[in-house]
């Protein structure tokens, strides 16, 4: 009896953490109010997600309610995921906190603040920023993901779209494959003209986190994307051996609002 008692109490806590974090109810919010409006963009409907802001509150709090010591038992996929829904769903908060006064999230922290250094989001046993969630636990050498600059969203036009669904540890990679091409076949801003090659400014604020520092890892990261970028194979081999200039496109902040 006591062999059996254990099988089963083994048996429901492995598919319990199979099933993982559930982010069902942030992915309800995602696919109720964000829309895309082309292959690569998306608007946010924050009157809409104003109405649903106590639905959003409850899932922060599920957030929240995680232990460190329970987090550092997940595997990667599920930390990741947990991590960019957090950040995004935290963001979205603080639009909404500040909303509709605001033109963009650079409106918020004051003329000498930021939005970023607000520290407001509970988060695995203590009170962070969105700066320390990003900087600190997301790009960090345990998950060494580039990608991830295409899935966390700043609530601004010029960031990669935030996408319509939640992130989940099943679906990260393809959603991750994904956002990237989406984002990189957005000609608006990332677009070959000639010899030049214009790209979003990520790749020059995070140019460290894209296979090494400098222009080379940057460089080996876009030639992985030759459709999505529309390159040639004459145009990918001079990316390569940099024959190609690489130039940065102008970054919207406006609020990635449907009004």
């Amino acid at each position: 009896m006591k062999f059996i008692v254990l099988s089963v109490a083994l048996y429901l806590g492995a598919t319990l953490q199979a099933l993982g974090f559930n982010h069902s109810n942030f992915d309800q919010l995602l696919k109720s109010n964000v829309t895309w409006i082309n292959p690569s963009a998306t608007e946010v409907d924050y009157a809409g997600l104003m109405d649903q802001q106590a639905k959003l509150q409850t899932y922060l709090s599920s957030l929240a309610a995680v232990k460190k010591s329970e987090f550092n038992t997940w595997p990667k996929p599920e930390q990741l995921a947990f991590l960019i829904n957090a950040y995004n769903a935290y963001t979205l908060e603080l639009i909404l906190e500040n909303y509709p006064e605001i033109d963009s999230i650079k409106d918020i922290g004051g003329f000498f603040g930021s939005p970023w250094d607000i520290r407001f989001a509970q988060l695995l046993g203590g009170e962070r920023t969105l700066d320390e969630i990003e900087h600190k636990m997301i790009r960090t050498e345990r998950f060494s993901e580039p990608r991830i600059h295409f899935a966390v969203n700043c609530a601004s036009i010029g960031c990669p779209a935030l996408r319509d669904e939640a992130y989940t540890a099943t679906k990260l990679e393809a959603q991750l494959k994904d956002q990237t091409r989406r984002f990189l076949a957005d000609r608006s801003r990332n677009d070959i003209n000639g010899d030049t090659l214009t790209i979003t400014p990520l790749f020059k604020w995070y140019s460290e986190d894209f296979r090494g520092s400098g222009g080379a890892g940057v460089r080996n990261f876009l030639a992985d994307y030759p459709v999505a970028l529309n390159l040639s194979k004459e145009q990918k081999s001079a990316l390569l051996n940099g024959k190609i200039k690489l130039r940065y496109s102008d970054y919207d902040w406006s609020l990635n609002d449907k009004r």
